[in-house]
């Protein structure tokens, strides 16, 4: 392989990091315009139920924004990885959690010891996936934006009587 097959792997992997970097900027946009809308509703209505409704995209969106950072996050350590490879060893993996150590598992092993590690494998991909997502929801860029659009719904709420 060259050092062309090498570029063109770290493209595809950057392209994969500009799509999720993308997505979450669209789903900060998306919050702050259906919060907005709620808002006007709710005091062109004068009912509170559209602000206790203004909750849940809030919630639902910072979710979803954690996901796209932490997959972000994996496909970054995965650039990382395939920038420090040769080019002989480029692989074109595109997988972000191909760096998790997970059980062999052996054709000589019986089918319940077969079985039974190929749970525990997707338990332990599961466990990082989940824990990257919950750090990707309380991570440094996402509080301060979602926090911030709660403080604001709580002081609309408490100045306006909304």
């Amino acid at each position: 392989m060259s050092e062309a097959t090498k570029l063109k792997h770290l493209e595809f992997i950057q392209n994969v990091i500009t799509r999720m970097n993308t997505n979450s900027f669209m789903i900060k946009g998306w919050a702050v315009t259906l919060v907005a809308a709620l808002f006007a509703l709710s005091a062109k209505e004068a009912n509170t139920k559209f602000y206790i409704i203004a909750f849940i995209p809030i919630v639902a969106f910072w979710i979803l924004d954690g996901f796209f950072i932490a997959t972000e996050r994996r496909f970054r350590d995965l650039y990382k990885d395939a920038a420090s490879k040769t080019e002989s060893t480029v692989d074109f993996d595109m997988n972000p959690y191909s760096d998790i150590k997970v059980w062999v598992i052996n054709p000589n092993d019986n089918w319940f010891y077969k079985q039974f590690k190929k749970i525990l494998n997707k338990l332990k991909v599961n466990f990082y996936i989940i824990i990257g997502w919950l750090l990707g929801i309380f991570s440094m860029t996402l509080i301060p934006f979602y926090g911030v659009l709660i403080v604001i719904m709580f002081c609309i709420k408490k100045w306006f009587n909304v």
